[in-house]
């Protein structure tokens, strides 16, 4: 398989481990039409910060429960006069790439300096799609070629599913200095596997009808030439006679599609129509209830929406002229149901005007769903435009009805590790425990586990857990229980914390088997197998995602 090289490849082929896990600080929640301090535990995300550390952010959580990803980043075409920068060499790259890549950042074409942007935004991408999921991203010519080559390597050239082509354009640019106008864009489609199957679309049924009240109900005329010449399958090649008129139709150049048995049988059930003169060509009844479905194959070239009826419907939503080139929701829609059922979640990492909020929340409306969306925005306007946008959606704008819905606004906290692996107690303690519990159990969510405040959960998935503040049950070292393990976080910033036989003794919960973190061990080997202990050492053995 051919690879891509570019400058700086070597630097950011693996920078995806090496981004800080920082914690998502909840901001406000939107239910039910206004803003409250609470969180909602909806579900929907929208996130602030950059999105490199925000996808970081989400992998304790999400990592492989993903449904669907759809991104539209920037297409690198120089434009810097957008709202949407859409362009790699804004001072936020050129410091970011700065820091990663080094002093040979300076040496980096544009097209270097947007595969390095790319790269790891991808392989955490990667990490977060669920294994019968996909991801979508929207491109133009400019970079086309090269988002193939990095998808190919990182998700497997057998999991390239399509490179649909989208009209974005409703008329010609005159303005095309080439004299060509550039139409159309593409939005690239890979699965975690191969074994991803798009739903198709709708047949035109509008065709269908029962002029003569066959008892077989709604039908339509289809053809029934053959495919092969007189020297291929000659036993397709006969006179086909109408009894009733009398009238003989010779083979067409390819002959019938059915031998003379098969055919016999559907005249004898009325299913040929005979023409009414001698230069018509017989045809066969497609009946509406015998069809194996009502859907088919989804073409790869799409017409039907344009970034018209996407500016049209920002214009409504926030005012003309606040965001350029939008795609029209009802496009991310189409993408979204193709891959995705009634329950699944969406990511979108480039958030843009929120596009795809709009989409997932009208999905749900639809038809009653509770999909789930995250959004993440690295620039100012996450509050501005894309929350706000959300909100009008949620509670109706102009003559539109409101899809009703809630959602989290998050921002980008602290770090949860510094200096080479040290603890950062300025994400509070809580946040901490949180974190070591999800590492340890994956239940539960991280907002309900401490990432926007502790709280108790009760034989929840098999968990319970305790809230350290009010136990009078066990040791504040105490996370919970699961599937019969008890797990501990023996830490305080200000002294050495040692598992040894006085820290046993404040252990009250039982269990076939005890998780426990600490700095240090002075119980011998021989004890901790015949006790069924596991010592962790912090900061060592702590998960990092």
């Amino acid at each position: 398989m051919p690879t891509l090289h570019w400058i700086g490849k070597e630097k950011v082929i693996n920078h995806h481990m090496d981004v800080p896990f920082k914690v998502l600080e909840h901001a406000y929640g939107f239910d039910n039409g206004k803003q409250t301090d609470k969180e909602t535990n909806s579900g929907n995300k929208i996130i602030h910060g950059d999105n490199l550390e925000a996808l970081k952010s989400l992998l304790p959580e999400y990592e492989g429960k993903i449904k669907c990803i759809y991104i539209d980043p920037p297409y690198n075409t120089g434009n810097e006069g957008w709202v949407y920068n859409d362009n790699v060499t804004d001072p936020k790259m050129k410091k970011w790439l700065g820091q990663v890549v080094g002093k040979e950042s300076e040496d980096l074409s544009r097209h270097d300096k947007w595969l390095c942007m790319m790269y790891p935004r991808l392989k955490l991408l990667h990490k977060l799609l669920a294994e019968d999921g996909a991801i979508f991203i929207s491109i133009d010519d400019i970079e086309v070629n090269h988002l193939r080559l990095v998808l190919d390597e990182i998700f497997g050239s057998n999991s390239f599913i399509s490179q649909l082509i989208w009209k974005s354009r409703k008329s010609e640019d005159a303005r095309a200095k080439t004299g060509v106008s550039n139409d159309h864009e593409y939005v690239i489609c890979y699965g975690k596997t191969s074994q991803i199957k798009f739903l198709g679309v709708d047949k035109d049924l509008t065709k269908f009808s029962n002029p003569d009240n066959d008892f077989r109900g709604a039908w339509r005329s289809a053809d029934i030439t053959g495919l092969a010449t007189k020297e291929q399958r000659p036993n397709l090649h006969y006179d086909l006679l109408d009894i009733e008129t009398g009238l003989i139709y010779p083979p067409p150049n390819k002959g019938w599609r059915f031998e003379v048995k098969t055919m016999d049988k559907k005249i004898s059930e009325g299913r040929v129509i005979f023409p009414n003169n001698p230069e018509g060509r017989p045809c066969q009844k497609m009946f509406l209830g015998e069809m194996a479905s009502t859907t088919k194959t989804l073409s790869s070239v799409i017409t039907e929406f344009n970034t018209g009826d996407g500016s049209k419907e920002i214009d409504s939503l926030l005012g003309s002229g606040i965001f350029d080139f939008p795609k029209p929701s009802i496009f991310i829609q189409f993408l979204i149901e193709q891959v995705s059922n009634s329950k699944d979640i969406i990511l979108d990492s480039f958030a843009g005007s929120g596009t795809t909020a709009h989409a997932v929340l009208n999905l749900n409306k639809q038809d009653g769903g509770n999909r789930k969306f995250i959004l993440i925005e690295m620039e100012d306007y996450a509050e501005t435009i894309t929350a706000e946008r959300v909100k009008r959606v949620i509670n109706g704008y102009g003559d539109k009805e409101g899809t009703g819905g809630s959602f989290d606004y998050f921002e980008l906290g602290q770090p949860l590790f510094i200096e080479a692996g040290v603890l950062n107690e300025l994400v509070g303690i809580e946040k901490i425990r949180a974190y070591i519990w999800y590492s340890e159990t994956h239940t539960g969510t991280m907002s309900e586990l401490g990432f926007t405040g502790f709280r108790d959960l009760q034989d929840k998935e098999n968990v319970v857990t305790t809230n350290p503040a009010n136990s009078d049950t066990d040791s504040d070292t105490f996370l919970g229980k699961h599937n019969d393990t008890a797990y501990y976080f023996n830490y305080e910033s200000d002294r050495v914390n040692t598992l040894n036989h006085a820290f046993l003794a404040m252990m009250k919960t039982k269990a076939e088997q005890y998780v426990i973190y600490a700095d240090n061990c002075l119980l011998t080997k021989e004890y901790m197998t015949k006790h069924h202990l596991i010592f962790k050492k912090i900061p060592r053995d702590i998960t990092r995602f």
